[in-house]
């Protein structure tokens, strides 16, 4: 089938049109660099003709809260627009663990209004919520530096890796629109301070990780179950261990 990838040419999205593609589906990369421009709606309804499924794993260039609301709500609007018009079947999102649990996040607040216009555009959906990729990590770190110290909550913490995202992704593109969502995250759960110690000396980075209950994440004070799947028994687990991707990382791969 002809699959759209939103996005397809960012950290996830050019995984997703590979491993689709491996699988024989015509999966095409839909991004400013490829000729389509989701805010201006350039391009859309030239990459959707014939397009059975749209994924969209696009990300806001700038996390200003006003921009990234901006930024959700008018592309994701042109986006459902172009689908209705080319008779697009399926709509798949991709959001975050955790949204409606901080809605003070400007950030979530916007993929909050993201998932809402999807909910309401009479196309049928699926939305996967990820717990953090591995490969942000150390912006997470770099964001939680204060005086050269990294400052972490002691909350639960189950990060996943990019690849186990792409795949749990592609599998809910090819699948029946669930018209609701599916959670994923990564093999293993962690306190996040723990997490973070054990990257650190991985990374051979020698800054101290200091456990602090009100530490903020991108603005926010983190419940024990903030960052987590809530029901640990329906979500869907990746395979793969920081352990792991961190070798597969070293080694290029």
């Amino acid at each position: 089938m002809k699959i759209v990838v939103i996005g397809g040419t960012g950290l996830i999205g050019s995984k997703l049109v590979t491993k689709l593609g491996e699988h024989g589906h015509e999966a095409v990369a839909a991004a400013p660099d490829t000729g389509v421009n989701t805010l201006t709606g350039e391009g859309l309804a030239e990459v959707l003709k014939g397009a059975q499924v749209v994924v969209d794993v696009s990300n806001s260039p700038s996390f200003e809260r006003d921009a990234v609301m901006t930024f959700f709500q008018t592309s994701t609007g042109n986006v459902l627009a172009a689908e209705k018009e080319a008779g697009v079947g399926h709509h798949v999102a991709v959001s975050i663990v955790g949204t409606e649990r901080m809605p003070d996040n400007g950030y979530f607040a916007a993929k909050i209004a993201q998932e809402r216009l999807i909910e309401k555009s009479g196309i049928p959906y699926s939305l996967v919520h990820s717990t953090q990729f591995f490969e942000f990590a150390r912006g997470i770190a770099d964001e939680a530096t204060r005086d050269g110290k990294v400052h972490i909550a002691p909350v639960l913490f189950q990060p996943i890796a990019g690849d186990d995202v792409a795949q749990a992704v592609g599998r809910t593109a090819v699948g029946t629109p669930m018209n609701g969502r599916v959670e994923i995250a990564g093999p293993r759960q962690y306190r996040m301070d723990e997490f973070f110690r054990q990257a650190l000396a991985a990374w051979g980075d020698p800054r101290e990780v200091v456990t602090d209950p009100h530490a903020r994440y991108f603005g926010s004070e983190l419940g024990e179950r903030s960052l987590v799947p809530l029901d640990d028994t329906r979500a869907v687990l990746g395979s793969i261990t920081y352990r792991d991707w961190l070798h597969r990382a070293a080694a290029g791969k």
